[in-house]
């Protein structure tokens, strides 16, 4: 596969950096944003004992202006970017009738509002080189819904809406824009739910166990190559057989 130049946002989470692994692995130039510098510096120096070099570029992807200075950041360091995988998230859990309008704003514009900003200053270079490839980190609680996650709930399928407007806006363009929609991942915040509460949810799941951030950075690599031309306005569900919808 051409070596391209690729920005994920979240990267330093449990699923971001399995991701930037996986397309640092395929030949590509990987960036990420970041927040808090420091914590970002210590994971971008563990990523270079690994043998990984990530560009850190600072932007809140909350934030329509820092996306902007961020991508033109990535730019000036790498080259345009060809491939972006909107993963950033957070969660505000609590029963819709107990949330408060800052835990819905929150949600929603970190893990919504979100491919919005770091999408739009991508895509018009993307349609200009008639080349691009754009995936979306929903959620299996964006196609099931899930007790005390209204908001989240609501942001994840909204990001599968605006895949497949997306999708047909630029499938002329050589642009895909798909979506990947994880089940429960063995990551630090997963883990950090009381052990019984963590055998309930795997007792739901078919396959019997948690997934890894390796089988989600497998599935978003699928997306990406030339081969994969054809495939766009696709929501990939990887969830262990947890929900079977189609």
């Amino acid at each position: 596969m051409t070596a391209r130049v690729a920005l994920v946002t979240g990267g330093t989470g449990g699923i971001g950096t399995a991701i930037c692994k996986r397309l640092h692995d395929a030949g590509h130039r990987v960036a990420t944003n970041y927040r808090d510098e420091g914590r970002a510096r210590d994971w971008q120096q563990r990523m270079r004992s690994a043998g990984y070099e990530v560009v850190l570029a600072q932007g809140d992807v909350a934030s329509a202006e820092q996306c902007e200075t961020m991508v033109r950041q990535v730019e000036r360091e790498l080259g345009p970017v060809d491939i972006l995988v909107n993963n950033a998230g957070i969660t505000r859990d609590t029963t819709f009738h107990k949330m408060s309008p800052q835990q819905w704003r929150e949600v929603i514009d970190t893990n919504l509002n979100s491919v919005f900003n770091v999408t739009r200053p991508v895509i018009e270079g993307m349609r200009e080189r008639k080349w691009g490839r754009i995936v979306q980190i929903s959620s299996i609680n964006g196609q099931k819904g899930q007790y005390g996650q209204a908001n989240y709930a609501a942001a994840k399928a909204g990001m599968h809406g605006f895949t497949i407007s997306l999708a047909q806006e630029n499938a002329r363009f050589g642009i895909t824009v798909n979506t990947v929609s994880p089940g429960y991942i063995g990551t630090d915040m997963v883990m950090a739910v009381p052990e019984a509460v963590r055998e309930k949810i795997v007792a739901q799941i078919p396959t019997g166990r948690l997934g890894t951030p390796e089988e989600i950075a497998y599935a978003v690599a699928f997306f990406l190559p030339e081969e994969a031309a054809w495939i766009t306005g696709a929501n990939l569900s990887a969830n262990g057989g947890q929900y079977m919808g189609w």
